[in-house]
């Protein structure tokens, strides 16, 4: 079966704190986390939503995942696995290579109005950085 996993990174300023949101949707089951990231721009806070989410469904034992993002930065990196710019290469790489532990993983970016539940996750990490 399937897991849908939304991702979201926030930060306010860029950079500034930041944060990740991560909502997991399995049949009935559902889980949110909330991240604080410290310091960094809103497109590195959206790749580390990313690796922490990949983590957390590997370590859960999922197989088929469908990754939804509203960052189209993100999306088509993995899609295309390139990005322009240096600071974002070492970060598609880890995506790269935690999605081999998938039998299946997919991306597909959203619009942000259906991405919510995740942006509010990132929002509320925001606030819990320390």
């Amino acid at each position: 079966m399937m897991i849908e996993v939304y991702t979201d990174g926030a930060s306010k300023g860029n950079p500034g704190l930041a944060g990740a949101g991560i909502f997991l949707k399995k049949a009935s089951h559902l889980e949110r986390i909330s991240v604080p990231l410290g310091i960094m721009t809103n497109h590195e806070a959206e790749f580390h939503a990313c690796i922490i989410a990949l983590k957390r469904v590997s370590d859960q034992g999922e197989t088929i995942v469908s990754i939804r993002s509203d960052s189209k930065l993100l999306v088509d990196a993995v899609e295309k696995n390139y990005v322009k710019q240096t600071v974002y290469k070492q970060l598609l790489e880890e995506i790269v290579e935690l999605v081999q532990a998938f039998d299946y993983c997919f991306f597909k970016w959203i619009p942000s109005k259906e991405n919510k539940e995740a942006d509010q996750l990132a929002r509320k990490a925001i606030r819990e950085n320390s």
